[in-house]
């Protein structure tokens, strides 16, 4: 689909005002409709903005880059998960803490259903899902389907959290 503006062709651009943008045109087009029209009538020749588009970025792919290397540190990308706490910026254990290596136990070792474990703990069945789930507890970091060595202490041993997994998928809980 080519550009309104500048002619240029690629699968990336983007709609305004019902009008197809190559991204460096999108950049800059007005929000306002009759400002818009104005814009679009200024014809721009698509090889004068090549330069713009080599170099060309969007600031969502900039936060991305800013936060895969923040996880590649180990740094916190989220608040804090049930049984850790927020001091310094840093993850440390919460006075519940221990109530996290109670729950992998649990479920691990005793015949109960997730109900009844989420609501011993006062949580949501899905909460208790993402908490058995949660590689922050093994001191890890999970972002962009990657996983990194976090800076923060682990509450339950990778072998608890292994065993806690393989459960789950035997009994196709997901």
């Amino acid at each position: 689909m080519g550009c309104k503006k500048c002619g240029h062709e690629s699968e990336d651009n983007r709609m305004k005002h019902s009008t197809s943008l190559c991204v460096i045109c999108y950049q800059f087009a007005p929000d306002n409709q009759q400002d818009f029209k104005g814009y679009i009538n200024e014809k721009a020749d698509s090889k004068h903005l090549e330069t713009f588009r080599k170099y060309f970025v969007s600031s969502g792919e900039k936060q991305k880059q800013a936060m895969i290397k923040k996880a590649i540190k180990g740094g916190l990308m989220s608040r804090a998960p049930f049984g850790y706490k927020i001091e310094n910026k840093k993850l440390v254990h919460a006075e519940n803490h221990k109530e996290i290596e109670e729950i992998f136990e649990e479920f691990l070792h005793e015949n109960t259903s997730l109900r009844k474990i989420a609501e011993k703990h006062k949580l949501s069945v899905n909460g208790l899902k993402k908490v058995l789930k949660n590689f922050t507890y093994i001191g890890k970091v999970k972002f962009n389907n990657q996983i990194y060595e976090g800076e923060h202490r682990s509450i339950v041993s990778s072998t608890l959290f292994n065993h806690v997994q393989n459960k789950l998928e035997k009994l196709g809980i997901k």
